[in-house]
């Protein structure tokens, strides 16, 4: 069924409140094996699921296509529940296409100029976001804001600085806009190469802002693993990816201990699909027919988005989402 991002996150935060932590997977979508790859892990793991689109991908599948792809895979996955989920919003237009798509949740940018990497100041990111989200939650839609810049550029995203985000400031923040969500910088980065050494993050930043906004869904960006034997594979195959690192999956459970209830994640399921597709050609050199290939791929998307469902603890959570759709949220927005 498909639901708002507030019905997938909100059993997240009341379990985290009863002392068990668990966060949800939010899985970048830009074709259809890669949507039947997500929708195959949650139907094995019985996790529900939030499924974003970058303005990349929709440029990329045009957005009419990939719009549909995701309606098919909630329409064929009845019981497992799916927000649509807009990631990186960088204007106001942006955001009104997609929820015109039928998105059920979006994200406005704001810490970045409508450029993607211009870092934007303080009131320009209050001003934009609460347009956005009078706008959104007139129509039942949630809202994801972002406070604080992160390091790494992907899908033309980024400003490549990191700034940590001020707990106090956030506060401010989430009274002013009104946001349901809050992405903050902890130390993450964008892309597959995100640290030149082992990575630490500033799980107290996610401490402090979880106890002064009790109530506040809280994101993080950039937090693919980038395992050590999805680069074996890549590599292995005719890749040269040897330097790309990213957040260990020890760290992401740190980090859900600490607060966070939405995990970003992009590059493992490329990883996992490149990689898959290098050593079939390998070992199918007379192969051609992209079913095949794709084939390969969707499976390979599966298994790494399911290992992250299982170690976000989103495995089993299904049944705990209420049906919050667009027109049971628009009466909670309105009442």
């Amino acid at each position: 069924m498909i639901v708002t991002s507030k019905a997938i996150l909100e059993p997240s935060l009341q379990a985290f409140k009863q002392g068990k932590p668990y966060a949800i997977g939010a899985y970048n979508v830009n074709n259809m094996e890669q949507m039947q790859g997500i929708m195959t892990a949650a139907q094995e793991t019985k996790s529900p699921v939030i499924v974003q689109v970058s303005r990349g991908a929709l440029k990329y599948a045009q957005d009419l296509y990939l719009a549909n792809i995701i309606k098919a895979g909630a329409e064929l996955n009845p019981e497992i529940p799916l927000a649509i989920h807009l990631d990186h919003g960088n204007s106001f237009e942006t955001v009104k296409r997609a929820i015109n798509l039928g998105f059920t949740s979006v994200m406005i940018d704001g810490s970045l100029m409508e450029d993607s990497k211009t870092p934007s100041t303080f009131e320009y990111n209050v001003k934009v976001t609460a347009e956005v989200v009078k706008y959104a939650h007139d129509l039942g839609v949630s809202v994801e804001g972002e406070l604080g810049t992160l390091g790494g550029i992907e899908d033309g995203v980024g400003s490549g600085k990191t700034h940590l985000t001020d707990p106090d400031q956030a506060v401010e923040f989430v009274e002013r806009t009104g946001v349901d969500a809050l992405a903050i910088s902890i130390g993450t980065s964008h892309g597959a190469y995100k640290f030149k050494s082992e990575p630490k993050l500033a799980f107290d930043i996610i401490e402090k802002i979880r106890q002064l906004l009790p109530d506040t869904y809280l994101v993080s960006h950039g937090s693919s693993s980038v395992p050590q034997e999805l680069l074996d594979i890549v590599n292995k195959y005719g890749g040269s990816m040897a330097t790309a690192q990213g957040v260990p999956i020890s760290a992401l459970q740190k980090a859900i201990a600490c607060g966070m209830n939405k995990i970003n994640v992009d590059t493992d399921i490329r990883l996992a699909a490149t990689g898959a597709i290098r050593k079939f050609f390998v070992d199918e050199p007379k192969a051609f027919d992209p079913r095949e290939y794709n084939t390969v791929a969707r499976a390979a998307i599966a298994a790494e988005v399911k290992k992250r469902m299982e170690a976000f603890g989103t495995a089993g959570q299904s049944d705990k989402v209420p049906n919050w759709g667009l027109a049971e949220m628009k009466k909670q927005y309105n009442s």
